[in-house]
């Protein structure tokens, strides 16, 4: 029996007891059968005062029958009859004692109360993870109770005591109570409240990370209330609800976060960073032509029937070419100085001229093969301007290239392309970005700092800046063996695309060595070629914003080609993703039935939408 439950038949019997004597002394008979239970349970009580209590009530149940009460009472009641003595004040007596005797049996059973020595953690604690790894409970007293959300579960002993771990909880509020009974009815009882939440936090954006070109990066999300967010070891501020902003001046590729609740749960989280594309908001189909080519009439009359039959809707015009002759004579006191600047065509006027035809206009700029700057800079005294064998003399492939590193030959070049957009072009693509093709101990880059790779990508991104201010997109072509061996020509295809706005692989099928991609004969299967190069590409773009613009031949080279085979290499780049193309002929004699007529015209306008299908956040591994 508890000492709740004593203190419960001792407040019953009180009740009882003053019942029977008020309806005794009115002679008024009652049933009593509730009473006589009562004074049952009391009888068999394991304490004297309780047991007496009992008798008590049970002769004052019998007094009540005697007046006509008992298990029938009367309808009516007995005649009066003259009232018996009875000894109220040994009665009073008695009962006090009872009740004193029955709250000290309420205190002795407090008293009792056996000790547990149970340990957990704190109330309403909040177990994380980790913490649920190490998650233990308690308790010295031997013979106690264990139970987990009401179910029994059993400790082990160890070091002289009773422990219970968990081996697996869900999420969610648990309880775990340890109880002890103790003489005297009593009980002693120790509960441990607490919650389970061991599910990392989750970053959301609020959109995909999208930076257009040479923009900060404004990069809004939230994680879950209450928890903390860390970038490069600095706090990141969150509010109330656990939202944040992160600005960005310089857009990196990527940021990493790391995030951890109020639980101690972190995650770990990478968010690319996708550069918005500028880009034509119709599909570049180009021919190439040369500066004599376009100063040529007949040559010029051919390339523009093939926009009239809407085969293509962009030309490819050089203005300066692989002998370092600027065609268009821009400005350019050094230009006009070394000889290069030369009034081959009127480049404003041919703009113009496209332009009303809503044809796109690409100039073609070869930037370090520049055999006329190159021969100058040596004659001058300026070395430093070309590229040299280890012996110290003028590096003669190509007839002479100029040194990438630079800084005079970098901005001569970029003054050309600045030149061109002052003129209302669309495009500046440039051309052999790199360095000469070889071995590297082969050639001395005077000046150079880092690797010739890291250096084409600072002269895309300073002629990115200087040509900030207008419209003019730019492109790089890329050899096909970029993709695959970068080091080769020093083109880094995915730091280049962050600068430029397409990539532009010359994948000229001819160009193939037999086995690349798995291709046995390259030259021989234009379209799995194309293909399996131009993917390539375009998975190493993505998300720089750029994209992939193919240069494709339209020439012979070790077979005829024709019709058959400039199609084939259309469709393996559309197929590869790359629905846009330039085609190559030195001798601007392309075929025309190997061209759709679905060229849309105009194709001036551009879009700089966000892409579809930006990638989010992606959880790394802690």
């Amino acid at each position: 029996m508890t000492a709740v439950h004593g203190e419960e038949l001792a407040g019953r019997a009180e009740s009882a007891i003053t019942e029977l004597r008020g309806a005794n002394a009115s002679a008024a008979p009652l049933d009593v059968r509730e009473h006589e239970r009562l004074a049952k349970e009391l009888v068999r009580a394991p304490t004297a005062d309780l047991r007496s209590t009992g008798r008590m009530i049970r002769a004052l149940c019998a007094e009540n029958a005697a007046l006509g009460g008992g298990d029938e009472p009367r309808a009516r009641p007995r005649p009066a009859r003259k009232p018996r003595y009875i000894p109220w004040k040994p009665l009073a007596l008695g009962l006090a004692a009872l009740v004193l005797l029955g709250g000290g049996a309420v205190v002795a059973v407090r008293a009792a109360a056996p000790e547990l020595g149970a340990s957990g953690p704190a109330t309403d604690a909040l177990i994380g993870l980790d913490d649920l790894a190490t998650l233990s409970f308690s308790a010295t007293s031997s013979g106690a109770t264990w139970e987990l959300d009401g179910r029994s579960v059993q400790p082990a002993r160890r070091d002289g005591a009773f422990v219970y771990r968990p081996a697996k909880l869900a999420d969610g509020e648990h309880t775990l109570e340890v109880s002890r009974d103790g003489p005297l009815f009593s009980t002693a009882r120790r509960s441990f409240r607490f919650t389970v939440d061991t599910t990392p936090p989750i970053l959301k954006l609020a959109q995909p990370a999208v930076v257009r070109m040479g923009q900060p990066l404004v990069l809004r999300g939230t994680v879950e209330p209450g928890a903390s967010l860390v970038r490069g070891g600095k706090a990141v501020t969150l509010d109330d609800e656990g939202a944040f902003e992160v600005r960005e001046v310089a857009a990196p590729r990527s940021l990493e976060v790391l995030a951890t609740d109020a639980a101690g749960n972190r995650s770990r989280w990478r968010v690319p960073v996708t550069v918005a594309p500028r880009r034509p908001k119709e599909p570049l189909r180009s021919v190439h032509i040369t500066a004599y080519g376009w100063a040529n009439d007949e040559l010029r009359a051919g390339v523009m029937a093939l926009v009239r039959a809407g085969k293509i809707n962009a030309i490819e015009l050089d203005v300066k070419d692989e002998a370092g002759e600027i065609g268009f004579n821009p400005p350019i006191a050094r230009a006009r100085e070394i000889g290069a600047a030369l009034p081959i065509y009127d480049l404003g006027k041919a703009v113009k001229e496209l332009h009303a035809q809503g044809v796109r206009v690409i100039g073609r700029l070869v930037v370090f093969r520049d055999p006329i700057l190159a021969a100058a800079s040596w004659k001058a005294g300026r070395r430093a301007e070309v590229i040299q064998t280890p012996g110290g003399e003028p590096y003669a492939g190509y007839g002479g290239f100029t040194n990438f590193a630079n800084p005079a030959v970098r901005k001569y070049n970029i003054d050309v392309a600045v030149a061109a957009a002052k003129l209302g072009i669309d495009e500046i693509l440039y051309d052999y970005v790199r360095r000469p093709d070889g071995p590297t101990d082969s050639m001395v880059f005077p000046g150079l700092r880092g690797t010739p790779e890291a250096a084409m990508v600072r002269f895309l991104a300073e002629s990115r800046a200087a040509l900030a201010g207008t419209d003019t997109l730019v492109g790089a072509s890329v050899f096909g063996i970029a993709a695959t061996r970068p080091e080769e020509v020093a083109q880094d295809i995915p730091g280049m695309a962050r600068e430029v706005d397409y990539i532009a692989p010359m994948v000229y099928p001819s160009h193939w060595g037999p086995g690349e991609y798995e291709v046995a004969d390259p030259n021989g299967d234009p379209y799995e070629i194309v293909l399996r190069s131009t993917e390539d590409f375009v998975r190493q773009v993505k998300g720089t914003g750029a994209r992939v613009v193919p240069w494709l031949q339209d020439f012979s080279l070790g077979r005829t080609y024709g019709a058959n085979e400039v199609r084939a290499q259309i469709k393996g780049a559309r197929d590869a993703g790359a629905d846009e193309f330039i085609l190559w002929d030195a001798a601007v004699t392309y075929t025309s039935d190997g061209l759709d007529a679905g060229a849309e015209l105009p194709a001036l306008g551009v879009d700089t939408g966000v892409p579809k299908n930006a990638p989010g956040p992606i959880r790394l591994p802690l």
